[in-house]
């Protein structure tokens, strides 16, 4: 019997040292699956390394790890991303975004009646009350879902990772926010379907937030608030958190709260500066989204600087010169009431959960309008302790989703997988 147990020993130390020395000396598997981070305003893709455990956000465009979620459609093609952006200001009705906020959802005449306002670009519902796009390219007039402006964003990830791994890219995690329904969600695995990749396995965006910032590694129960600010929506969701186990206690938000409002607040302030200094108003199209792309610039400035100037050309007001300098005082007092917003949904949060903020263990912030100076200040002092930045707010889904879909590969060291729990926890909409 003795020398049974001394076989079955040695044969294991065999098989860790040839797991050890494999580690070791041979070159670790490309990663077999993909995490994409598909976003209302910006869009990414990672994946997780074996041995290193390195997670790794790809360049997609002209060195960007992220693209605006945008496509447009022309008669010389299909642009994404960057590209699409930069000529949409010539291209405003063919130029689509925002695709997102209407996958898989139905809107009736008077909720599309008051989208139509919004944008640029022709919408309509179909027979089930699902948006299309209406574009005209070559004179021709098509009509593109939500679903197939996603897999044009898809499409352009994947190839990134391709071009990073050399190999073909089908499978996915993705994420998607904890309050979509299952018709939202599959609509959103039907766009990586129409991009040819086969999603493995759907996670909520808070739970990818939590994984990218290793809280499931954390002994005992966390209560974690997710804090996400992006370009178009906030969402605040408090997560109980045991080792790998996810469940959602609460959600709020306000779907018409993000970077593009405060863009706009500071829009309409250059509005009336040019008017005020030329005595013309500004109407034409082209200028107003010249003098949109330069507020956009001048808000990322400010997250890191002080003051900023914006300088452009007015070609519709005789190419007369606009150079204003602009400081993060004036942009703070420019959107005072809209950051104070941003408390709201934690208050119902709190109050859903029946929860006391000090019993609140981790803060963390997602989405690239946390970055703004003011609405991480607003946040810390409401908790009375920084909240957690130690990811990329930007990259924080993207890097979770990447972990998930590391684990699903079998990719070590990772061992812990997201188990999210059923809940019938709704969100809770503050106008």
């Amino acid at each position: 019997m003795s020398s049974t147990f001394v076989f079955i020993g040695g044969a294991l130390l065999v098989l860790l040292l040839a797991g050890y020395l494999g580690q070791m000396y041979m070159p670790p598997p490309k990663p077999k699956i993909v995490g994409i981070d598909l976003g209302t305003t910006y869009s990414c893709i990672g994946m997780f390394h074996a041995v290193t455990g390195v997670i790794d956000i790809l360049e997609v465009q002209d060195g960007h790890r992220c693209i605006p979620s945008v496509v447009a459609f022309s008669d010389d093609g299909v642009l994404v991303g960057y590209k699409a952006v930069a000529q949409s200001e010539h291209n405003p009705k063919n130029t689509l975004y925002d695709a997102k906020r209407f996958i898989g959802k139905r809107f009736d005449r008077e909720e599309l009646e008051t989208l139509q306002k919004q944008y640029a670009f022709k919408l309509e519902a179909d027979e089930y009350g699902m948006i299309r796009y209406v574009v005209n390219v070559n004179k021709t007039e098509k009509r593109i879902t939500p679903e197939q402006v996603g897999s044009v964003i898809i499409s352009t990830l994947r190839k990134a990772a391709e071009a990073n791994l050399s190999v073909p890219v089908n499978k996915v995690v993705m994420s998607v926010p904890a309050e979509f329904d299952p018709i939202q969600r599959n609509f959103t695995m039907k766009a990586a379907s129409l991009a040819g990749m086969e999603v493995l396995r759907v996670i909520n965006e808070p739970t990818a937030a939590a994984l990218a910032y290793g809280l499931h590694k954390k002994a005992g129960l966390h209560n974690v608030l997710v804090i996400d600010l992006g370009g178009g929506t906030l969402d605040v969701s408090l997560l109980n958190i045991q080792g790998g186990m996810f469940l959602t206690q609460a959600m709020a938000g306000n779907n018409r709260l993000g970077g593009q409002d405060f863009n706009q607040r500071l829009l309409d302030h250059m509005m009336g500066v040019v008017q005020e200094r030329f005595g013309q108003v500004l109407e034409d199209k082209a200028d107003i989204q010249a003098l949109r792309l330069h507020v956009e610039e001048a808000k990322l400035s400010l997250t890191s600087h002080e003051q900023t100037t914006i300088k452009m050309t007015l070609h519709s007001l005789g190419n007369k010169k606009l150079q204003e300098p602009v400081s993060r005082t004036l942009f703070e007092d420019l959107n005072y009431d809209l950051f104070k917003k941003t408390l709201q949904p934690i208050d119902k949060v709190l109050e859903a959960a029946n929860l006391q903020s000090s019993e609140v263990d981790e803060i963390v912030l997602v989405g690239g309008s946390t970055r703004i100076p003011k609405v991480r200040e607003l946040v810390q002092d409401y908790f009375g302790k920084k909240p957690n930045t130690a990811v990329d707010p930007e990259l924080a889904v993207a890097s979770g989703v990447a972990i998930q879909a590391g684990i699903i590969g079998g990719m070590w060291p990772l061992t812990v997988s997201a188990v999210e729990l059923p809940t019938k926890v709704r969100k809770i909409h503050v106008p």
